[in-house]
């Protein structure tokens, strides 16, 4: 029953109030938080209630889009420890900006949903449990740092400060004759809503 079901939470000091002054919130962090850095210049979102710690350093496995990284998941090749990027999911890049709900649900069946860090330019829906980072921009189809991660590079996130930092101390120079991968679809509705949707950091609207 309804009752037999509230009886096994805890609700924070319930006191009858539901609109209550900003001095006295019930949490005093909100449940998302806007990220930024040198991996995420113009932000990224991470659902941040549930994080057990705040501080998360690994190293990168760079995937481009999501399959290859369930691939990966499925080859016992994702380990603790481990950053899987995956890039090339943004809304220009997917194109559409697919909900990466897929690969979150792997990484947790697998046992790993507290010991790897899932960062992309994808999004992610209210389902998502675990370390996922999405909306990641500049997306990498747009030569934002996603773009230019590579495998064993390092990665830090701090909730806390609110920073997303990847060590690419030689950035500059990977920029050197890079081009984005060709796009999937090059005509009809997708091409075109490719070529005009704007970034996800100004909410992903065409025009």
């Amino acid at each position: 029953t309804m009752a037999e079901n509230l009886a096994h939470i805890a609700p924070p000091d319930p006191d009858g109030k539901v609109i209550r002054a900003m001095r006295q919130p019930i949490h005093h962090t909100g449940g998302i938080t806007i990220l930024k850095g040198s991996l995420a210049p113009e932000g990224a979102v991470v659902k941040s209630a549930g994080f057990d710690e705040s501080v998360f350093e690994g190293t990168a496995r760079v995937f481009e889009r999501e399959r290859a990284a369930m691939d990966a998941l499925e080859d016992g090749t994702i380990t603790a420890g481990d950053v899987v990027v995956i890039r090339y999911e943004g809304p220009k890049g997917g194109p559409g900006m697919r909900e990466m709900l897929a690969i979150t649900g792997a990484i947790k069946g697998a046992g790993l949903g507290k010991d790897v860090l899932l960062v992309t330019d994808g999004r992610f829906s209210g389902g998502t449990t675990g370390l996922c980072i999405g909306h990641i921009a500049p997306e990498a189809v747009d030569g934002g740092p996603i773009a230019f991660i590579r495998d064993g590079d390092p990665i830090t996130l701090d909730v806390t400060a609110r920073t997303l930092e990847v060590d690419m101390p030689d950035l500059e120079a990977r920029k050197e004759g890079w081009t984005p991968n060709p796009p999937k679809y090059t005509r009809g509705v997708l091409g075109k809503y490719a070529k005009v949707v704007g970034s996800a950091a100004h909410g992903a609207v065409c025009g």
